[in-house]
């Protein structure tokens, strides 16, 4: 299992620079919601983390937050803006065993391949504590693709993700679809979920 696109990889080493100084925002409202379902302090796994702004926030409110990113390039941008090591790690590396009370993963894993996603969800619950929370956004669609600069999407559903989060055992689920955008400057329809690991 690859988990991941070449093509789409390259392009976030080459444009890492560009892609973490062009200031974007943290999204607070599902910060926020995602961070009152954690204990103080918790434990907390970023994957994708590109510029760092989402784990700069959970860790300025005290959370042990362990950044991570798919290339090197990303990576090492992430560890300016946050003074920290962020590690190279790519989603199939995901190996951890209920070790995390969270696993944020903003606007990354609509970038892993659909065959491989079953997997990764599972890899996610498996690093999760019970009682642990999970989130992730996609941009919605209904079948996957590449975007103007090459970048592979998965573009799921609603139908779709609902249908694949209930392959494995979340105490709750929770879906919300919202209209944003992203780096191609383009309105998005996006997907966010969050979920709980039962026990």
């Amino acid at each position: 299992m690859t988990a991941q696109d070449g093509n789409t990889l390259r392009f976030y080493a080459t444009e890492a620079v560009a892609y973490a100084s062009r200031g974007a925002k943290p999204n607070y409202r599902h910060l926020d919601r995602f961070m009152s379902v954690l204990p103080a302090g918790g434990s907390v796994l970023e994957l994708g983390c590109g510029a760092g702004q989402d784990s700069e926030v959970m860790i300025s409110q005290g959370f042990d937050v362990s950044p991570t990113d798919g290339t090197p390039e990303m990576a090492e941008a992430a560890e300016k803006r946050l003074g920290r090591p962020v590690a190279h790690l790519l989603f199939n590396d995901l190996d951890a065993v209920e070790a995390f009370d969270g696993i944020w993963a903003n606007a990354c894993l609509l970038h892993v391949p659909r065959v491989d996603l079953p997997g990764i969800i599972l890899r996610i619950h498996i690093a999760l504590k019970t009682g642990g929370a999970f989130f992730a956004s996609f941009k919605a669609g209904d079948a996957e693709g590449r975007d103007q600069f090459g970048r592979y999407y998965n573009y799921p559903s609603e139908n779709w993700l609902r249908e694949l989060y209930s392959t494995v055992a979340w105490e709750d689920i929770s879906l919300v679809a919202d209209r944003g955008g992203g780096y191609d400057g383009k309105p998005t329809d996006w997907l966010y979920v969050m979920a709980i690991k039962g026990k």
